[in-house]
C-alpha cells in the first residue's frame, strides 16, 4: 500500500508563502499539512524564495531531491523586476533551487544549481522522470530564450546520472505558435506522457506521448476532450500521481481568483493512455490552496516519520 506527500507552496503576498511546504495523504484524496501548515523548508540563496516545486526518490541512491523556481514575487516583484513578468522571464535566476534528503525529515540547506547560459531567461518549474532504458534522470523546465529575444517559452532538458552533473541544456518541447510552460511527465506501460500549458494558440492544458522521455512528442486528442469544457487561461501546473488501484489523479492549479480562492481541481481518469479525465471536486479535501507542486508515492513507513517528526524542533544551523 502506498501514501503519498505532496510538495507545494502558497500563494500569499508575504515571502512565507514562497517557501517549501509538505503535506500527507492516506489515500491521495484527503490531504493535510505538515508543521501547522508553516513551510518546512526555507530558501536563503538566490531570490530567497521558490515556487513550483517537484519531487524524486533517486532509484539509484534511494535520496530524496527537492527542486524548484528561485523566484520571490514577495520580495522582487516590486524592486528586482519592475513589476514586470516580462523582466522576470528575460533577467530572472538561471538556477535551480535543491535541497536532499535521505529519510524525507533531515534535508541539507539550500544550494543553487545553475543549468541556464545566455541563451536562456529564467528557469522555471522544474520536474524530473527517470529514464528506463538508459538508466538516467530526465530535468526538464520551461525557458525563455535569447533566439526570439526572450519571448515565447519552450521547454528544455538536462540529463543527470547521480545530481551533481548535469548536460547542457536542450530543446524537448517546442510550440511555434505560442509558449509553453509547466511540464509534468510520466510514464505509463512503457510510453512517456507530458502535461504541459500552452500559453496561447490555445491557452489550455495539453497532453502529449512519446516512446522516449525526449520525445517526439504528439498529442493525445482523448485529453483535448476530457477538458474542452475548462477555462484553460485559467488553469495551470499539471501534476499527477497514480493511485493504488492503478486510476491516475491530476491536479491543475486554478489562479482565475485572487487569494485563498486559488489551488489545485483534481481530476480522476483510468489511464493515461485513454485520458479519461473527469473532474472530482467532491473526492477530495485540501485544507488550503496548495499551488504549483508534486506528488511523491511514499510508504507507510515513510508516511509514519514524517507525520510523528517535530518539525519545528531547532536544528544547530538550520532553523
Amino acid at each position: 500500500m502506498q501514501n503519498y506527500l505532496f510538495v507545494h507552496f502558497r500563494e500569499t503576498t508575504s515571502p512565507e508563502g514562497e517557501q517549501v511546504y509538505f503535506a500527507l495523504s492516506r489515500d491521495g484524496f484527503n490531504w493535510h499539512s505538515l508543521n501547522d501548515a508553516k513551510p518546512i523548508l526555507w530558501a536563503y540563496q538566490g531570490d530567497h524564495g521558490v515556487r513550483d516545486m517537484t519531487v524524486i526518490r533517486d532509484r539509484n541512491t534511494g535520496k530524496f531531491h527537492i527542486f524548484a523556481t528561485d523566484l520571490s514575487l514577495s520580495y522582487g516583484m516590486r524592486t528586482k523586476y519592475k513589476h514586470s513578468w516580462a523582466n522576470i522571464s528575460r533577467f530572472g535566476s538561471k538556477a535551480l533551487a535543491h535541497w536532499e534528503s535521505e529519510n524525507l525529515t533531515d534535508w541539507t540547506e539550500e544550494e543553487l544549481i545553475t543549468l541556464g547560459d545566455e541563451r536562456l531567461g529564467c528557469l522555471w518549474a522544474p520536474d524530473v522522470i527517470y529514464d528506463r532504458k538508459r538508466g538516467d534522470y530526465v530535468l526538464h523546465w520551461s525557458s525563455s530564450r535569447a533566439s526570439n529575444d526572450f519571448g515565447c517559452k519552450g521547454i528544455y532538458y538536462s540529463r543527470t546520472a547521480d545530481f551533481r552533473h548535469f548536460s547542457e541544456p536542450a530543446l524537448l518541447f517546442d510550440k511555434p505558435d505560442g509558449s509553453v510552460i509547466d511540464s509534468a511527465m510520466y510514464e505509463e506501460d512503457g510510453k512517456y506522457y507530458l502535461f504541459v500549458k500552452s500559453e496561447n494558440n490555445p491557452k489550455n492544458i495539453a497532453l502529449l506521448r512519446a516512446d522516449e522521455p525526449t520525445g517526439k512528442f504528439e498529442y493525445v486528442p482523448a485529453f483535448d476532450e476530457a477538458v474542452r469544457d475548462i477555462d484553460g487561461g485559467f488553469y495551470e501546473a499539471p501534476t499527477a500521481v497514480k493511485l493504488d488501484d492503478g486510476r491516475w489523479c491530476l491536479f491543475l492549479d486554478y489562479y482565475g481568483v485572487p487569494g485563498a480562492g486559488q489551488g489545485y481541481v483534481p481530476y480522476v481518469a483510468s489511464s493515461l493512455a485513454k485520458a479519461d479525465f473527469r473532474r472530482s471536486d467532491s473526492a477530495f479535501h485540501f485544507p488550503y490552496g496548495f499551488k504549483h507542486g508534486t506528488i511523491l508515492t511514499i510508504t507507510p513507513e515513510e508516511y509514519e516519520r514524517m507525520e510523528s517528526y517535530d518539525w519545528g524542533q531547532w536544528k544547530e544551523g538550520r532553523w
